[in-house]
């Protein structure tokens, strides 16, 4: 078979999507390959096809459970036989599948990093015929990356003790220049085909909200997307129980996930929401690392994540399928201090030493800056991450919360002035809720204990909102005219552009216009973030095919996504096949998949189409 035959029969594309067909060729030519690919673009058949085509096995060098189990299971469903070894099997279950690899019976075999070096899968593998090699999640080599994963350093020493060096191919889909220049080094890629297809993902709707009240937003958020399957994330386990019992005690199918649980009520857990019992995941980051559910249509932040690495990988877990997702992320100034407070309690990596410690410490307090002043500024959400990782564009997107508000630039250098000078004339350095409050003339206990009201600046700005006034301070801090310290208490520290500022120099900012009350009551009021994926089609029969999808689903005890996307069934609904020759056009049904499933679903369509 051809490249393009492996695509259709075993995967339902006609054709490969941007930079996949580049990797695939590398890999068939006998070269080394790095591809740097967002969520969703693809990564995985960059290393199957080539796997199913080249003479030998493929080993795929995984991180977690989840992602090999959900991998194999899909390879399996579409007609490839594949299996993984990692500590979820008990001996006689490795042995068995570690005998079949020998064998021949598997052509992409699955293995966890911990097992490379064992004595049992050394011996198996100089039994066998290796002709690629494919370190998936590769940014969990790197010790700068988000993921760093210790074992992934025996690597280079299990390829140094193969017969045969086989091509290696490895994967990513967020990696900052030194995480990538790690990955070069530390696996020895040589001369590879290098490929970054671009960070984008055009599909996600970016938000940012500042809420007075997270459970409140929350709560509005999921009841406008109630039909909808999402994921909220928290910062900490208690974090996570507060939110699933609240919307549990409002009515939601929620379930959790964190480090705090039991293993069999996290694999429980996971599963009912992988298999559609569940429409709401709410974790801490140990959740979703290989979780190829297609059909999140939205990830909610509950709290600020300590890295736009971290953040973007999370948020990326929505719209695998291609359809409009949204990524909501909910700041408060309380986020920094518990982000903070973790970073400075973090364990050095293994061998590493006092030094080397200190410094991810460091490098992570600057990461949570930048992830800081991506929930307070007002430029496009979207060219601020894809500048984070390295490319650049246009500054408008039209597609997060910042491109759809109508900003005006407003003057704010009188109060600027008054922040500066409030800061300039305390005996000692203050954080930003004192220096706030300060200037708004607060009378509360600590200002006046402090002796805060006889500073010259006491009520300044007491007509000026306290939002407005956390507002221009956040400007002030994120352009630079102040500094706020990574103490566990933060203070503020003048720059010099403040000096300028207080002797004239003007501050302009940009603020979000005031709509009417009856602008706001005429805007669109269409719930659902994937409506605008689906407002052609016939959502009657678009639900009957995720009936019959649950149905086959629960009877073969997979996820609902392996049978199909639900990008494939908006296709099916777009196309209404008549028979197996239309059926095979719809994109993501191959041979295999119509003869399991395609009669059904042309019946379904069939009955359909003559109501």
């Amino acid at each position: 078979m051809t490249k393009q035959e492996v695509l259709k029969r075993y995967f339902g594309y006609d054709g490969f999507r941007p930079g996949q067909e580049l990797l695939v060729d590398g890999i068939l030519q006998g070269r080394d390959t790095f591809g740097i690919m967002p969520t969703g673009a693809g990564k995985s058949l960059c290393y199957q096809i080539p796997g199913l085509l080249l003479p030998g096995i493929t080993l795929v060098i995984s991180p977690l459970i989840s992602l090999m189990k959900d991998q194999v299971a899909a390879l399996n469903q579409a007609g490839v036989h594949a299996a993984y070894l990692n500590s979820s099997l008990s001996a006689g279950q490795f042995q068995t599948a570690l005998r079949n690899m020998v064998r021949g019976q598997y052509k992409i075999v699955y293995v966890a990093p911990e097992r490379l070096l064992t004595e049992q899968f050394l011996w198996a593998s100089h039994q066998i015929e290796i002709s690629q090699l494919c370190v998936d999640e590769a940014h969990c080599i790197s010790q700068w990356g988000q993921d760093f994963r210790p074992s992934y350093l025996k690597i280079p020493e299990f390829v140094g003790q193969l017969d045969v060096r086989p091509v290696i191919s490895a994967f990513t889909a967020t990696a900052t220049k030194e995480v990538r220049e790690d990955i070069l080094a530390l696996l020895d890629l040589q001369d590879p085909v290098t490929l970054t297809t671009g960070f984008d993902r055009k599909n996600l709707k970016f938000i940012v909200q500042r809420p007075a009240d997270k459970m409140k937003a929350l709560l509005a958020y999921v009841g406008e997307h109630r039909d909808e399957c999402g994921i909220v994330y928290c910062l900490t386990r208690k974090g996570v129980e507060e939110v699933c019992e609240r919307l549990v005690k409002e009515g939601y199918d929620a379930t959790r996930y964190h480090a705090g649980l039991g293993d069999a009520e996290r694999m429980q857990n996971q599963e009912a929401f992988i298999y559609d019992q569940k429409q709401i995941m709410v974790a801490t980051n140990a959740f979703g690392m290989g979780i190829d559910k297609s059909n999140v249509r939205y990830v909610c932040h509950y709290n600020m994540p300590k890295t736009m690495e971290n953040y973007y990988q999370e948020a990326g877990r929505a719209g695998r399928d291609g359809l409009p997702s949204e990524c909501i992320l909910f700041y408060g100034g309380q986020d920094v201090v518990t982000n903070q407070f973790l970073i400075d309690r973090m364990e050095p990596p293994e061998d590493a030493d006092e030094e080397t410690g200190e410094q991810i410490k460091e490098r992570e307090r600057e990461k949570l800056k930048r992830m800081t002043f991506y929930c307070m500024t007002n430029e496009c959400l979207r060219a601020y991450i894809l500048r984070y990782f390295g490319e650049y564009g246009d500054n408008f997107c039209g597609n997060c919360s910042n491109c759809l508000t109508q900003f005006e630039d407003r003057d704010v250098s009188e109060t600027a002035r008054n922040l500066i000078g409030c800061i300039a004339s305390g005996s000692r350095s203050y954080g930003m809720t004192t220096i706030i409050d300060t200037v708004h003339k607060s009378k509360s206990a600590k200002i006046l204990r402090m002796g805060m009201d006889r500073n010259p600046f006491y009520g300044s700005c007491e007509a000026v909102p306290v939002y407005q006034l956390r507002q221009i301070m956040n400007h002030l801090v994120l352009h630079g005219y102040l500094r706020l310290t990574d103490d566990e208490y933060p203070v503020l520290y003048l720059e010099e552009a403040a000096r300028r500022v207080a002797e004239g120099e003007p501050v302009v900012m940009k603020v979000a216009k005031e709509i009417p009350k009856e602008k706001k009551e005429k805007k669109d009021t269409k719930k659902g973030s994937a409506a605008a994926g689906m407002a052609d089609i016939d959502r009657g029969l678009f639900e009957k095919l995720r009936e019959l999808r649950l149905e086959i689903a629960r009877r073969e005890k997979v996820p609902p996504y392996l049978i199909f996307s639900d990008k494939t069934l908006v296709n099916m609904c777009v196309m209404m096949p008549k028979n197996k020759e239309e059926m095979l056009q719809v994109s993501g049904v191959g041979e295999v998949k119509y003869s399991k499933y395609g009669p059904q679903f042309l019946e379904v369509i069939g009955c359909d189409s003559y109501v």
